[in-house]
């Protein structure tokens, strides 16, 4: 049997904000490790110092030739590719449906032996929000393509340089009043991004990985209690306004005009359901992780 150092796993999204945990705690697994990317030359920042261990490759999900490229001769291969914003000829379908079946049914006819996707909690193929229908059809395609894949859906994901619990943080140090998504009541069970990388990582080892892992963290809180959390830990009491789902979904679409819009429509459609991991599914506990709370970026905020 050939050792894991023999053994190649590719990370599609490699240098995304979860794709880079993956990488990271894949290569501590001892496997040799493609990350495969758009844009490579990011590798130079998220990987300092780990340059030597790992190849960088020019990627793209939507291009079927060099995912046969990248997938050839691959052991594992993690789908971390995701989209929140349709520009450019991208649409939901076209990343979270389409590529994802393309990269599934390539490495099936490659012979790979582990296929990770990354989806996520509350994804609904019967969803009227194209965003959370996609997240589900694309699982279902996935399946389809290649039956034995792991499906992972992370909460969401918090992290030192994430795009949720930090400005969250920055917003209540410096505003005294701060709107609720409605009346603040949606649950939700945010997942630290490097326990949600060392999961992922777990399973391309594993050698009998579950069909679903829901992964989130160890509690459970309203959007009003998460709020009131984060001020408490800045010490900042703030007056939490609540605001119609509509008016967040008109403020969405004007912010994706912009370069690096501050919320989508796609995060206000999340908002609007609770997130929160199914008891019927696997998730930390199954392999062997305890994870971290939010105190653990609250603290470096």
């Amino acid at each position: 049997m050939k050792g894991p150092m023999t053994r190649k796993v590719v990370v599609f999204g490699g240098t995304g904000f979860l794709g880079r945990r993956v990488v990271h705690h894949v290569l501590e697994h001892g496997f040799a490790v493609c990350a495969a990317s758009r844009h490579p030359d990011r590798g130079k920042d998220v990987f300092a110092g780990r340059m030597s261990e790992l190849e960088m490759i020019r990627a793209d999900i939507g291009d079927e030739a060099s995912i046969r490229g990248a997938v050839e001769g691959a052991f594992g291969v993690v789908n971390a590719v995701s989209l929140y914003v349709e520009r450019d000829g991208r649409t939901f379908h076209s990343v979270h449906v389409e590529a994802a079946r393309r990269l599934a049914e390539i490495a099936q006819a490659a012979g790979v032996s582990r296929l990770v996707h990354v989806s996520g909690i509350g994804a609904d193929a019967a969803s009227l929000s194209p965003y959370i229908s996609s997240r589900g059809k694309g699982e279902n395609a996935v399946r389809t393509a290649f039956p034995q894949a792991a499906i992972v859906r992370p909460a969401v994901m918090f992290g030192p340089d994430d795009a949720f619990l930090v400005p969250l943080a920055g917003f209540l140090r410096e505003f005294p009043a701060f709107p609720l998504f409605g009346s603040g009541h949606t649950r939700l069970q945010p997942a630290h991004v490097d326990d949600v990388g060392k999961a992922i990582a777990r399973i391309i080892a594993t050698a009998s990985p579950q069909a679903v892992y829901e992964l989130a963290g160890p509690r459970v809180w309203t959007y009003k209690e998460l709020l009131q959390k984060i001020g408490d830990r800045l010490g900042r009491q703030r007056k939490l306004i609540p605001l119609p789902f509509a008016a967040w979904q008109a403020l969405a679409f004007l912010a994706e005009f912009l370069p690096e819009a501050p919320i989508t429509r796609n995060q206000v459609e999340l908002m609007a359901i609770d997130t929160v991991a199914s008891p019927a599914c696997a998730g930390f506990d199954a392999l062997g992780i305890a994870p971290a709370g939010i105190e653990k970026v609250l603290a470096e905020a």
